[in-house]
């Protein structure tokens, strides 16, 4: 979206724009560490960003952010949340349990530095590749 430009176009226009699966379908949550975290029919074994050297790659990104979070006595999901937040973006992360959802919402209390955002820019610098967050087939329906 920041790559095309549609963050700013929104922006000029005063349109939201609401990011659907921001912890990166729990990438940045800090719970998955390995493929074996994830169960044997979970979808996002089938995803490429879950998958071989891109799912280690990944894994190193979120490694560099949770350093960060810790660095900043929050979680990783929060700090992730609040960067998001910063964009002016209305995030919608998936939460099974309430514990996550006062996480979730203490995010919103968070104050990111300018350093802040240019250390998590650094961390992942726009057009940094991520993997695909759909197989083939379903990538060829978004666009």
């Amino acid at each position: 979206m920041e790559e095309r430009g549609i963050l700013e176009t929104l922006k000029e226009l005063s349109i939201g724009f609401v990011a659907y699966s921001p912890l990166g379908r729990g990438f940045l949550s800090g719970q998955i560490k390995s493929i074996d975290d994830l169960p044997e029919n979970d979808f996002r074994r089938a995803i490429p960003r879950f998958q071989g050297t891109q799912f280690d790659k990944n894994i190193e990104l979120v490694k560099a952010i949770e350093a960060m979070s810790e660095a900043k006595g929050v979680t990783s999901s929060q700090l992730a949340l609040a960067w998001i937040l910063s964009k002016g973006i209305l995030p919608i992360p998936g939460t099974k349990r309430r514990k996550y959802l006062e996480q979730n919402v203490a995010a919103t209390a968070i104050t990111l530095t300018q350093a802040d955002l240019a250390q998590l820019e650094s961390i992942v610098p726009l057009g940094t590749n991520t993997g695909a967050p759909y197989d083939e087939f379903s990538m060829g329906l978004i666009d």
